[in-house]
């Protein structure tokens, strides 16, 4: 069936470390970046196109096939990547809190996003985060008054 399907659904996953503890630096962010990259580009239907991040949270853009189940995806992403880290380390340092982020985009905003994602840390510094993009909770509802 996926041979007969055209589809162009491009997401954009955010997702932090429990606590947003400053976990992602250095040797760690390399690792957990290469195994998010590699996890990627060997499941069944995603097409990896860019990770990045800061110390405390992770950014990530895929395609993904329509038979792709977004949830069990990013759980079985987030479960794993923490294992296989926490396992490379020798010791438990890494844990993503609950939930995440995820929004759609179009193809003609590919390079953007891909760009957004590279340069998290400058973003970041600067003030020039996309809250959109960095959203991982939904908003409370408003209080009646």
């Amino acid at each position: 069936m996926p041979g007969h399907v055209f589809s162009q659904i491009h997401l954009h996953f955010n997702w932090h470390t429990d606590g947003n503890a400053p976990v992602l630096a250095s040797d760690v962010e390399h690792f957990v970046h290469n195994y998010i990259q590699n996890r990627c580009k060997t499941t069944d239907g995603v097409f990896f196109h860019e990770v990045g991040g800061t110390d405390d949270h992770i950014h990530l853009a895929v395609r993904i096939e329509p038979m792709v189940n977004i949830a069990k995806f990013i759980g079985d992403l987030k479960g794993a990547c923490s294992f296989e880290t926490n396992k490379h380390l020798g010791r438990k340092l890494l844990e993503w809190q609950r939930g995440y982020g995820v929004v759609s985009f179009s193809t003609k905003n590919l390079k953007w996003v891909v760009d957004y994602i590279r340069n998290q840390r400058e973003h970041h510094k600067k003030g020039t985060s996309r809250e959109v993009l960095e959203k991982t909770m939904p908003e409370a509802p408003e209080q009646a008054g």
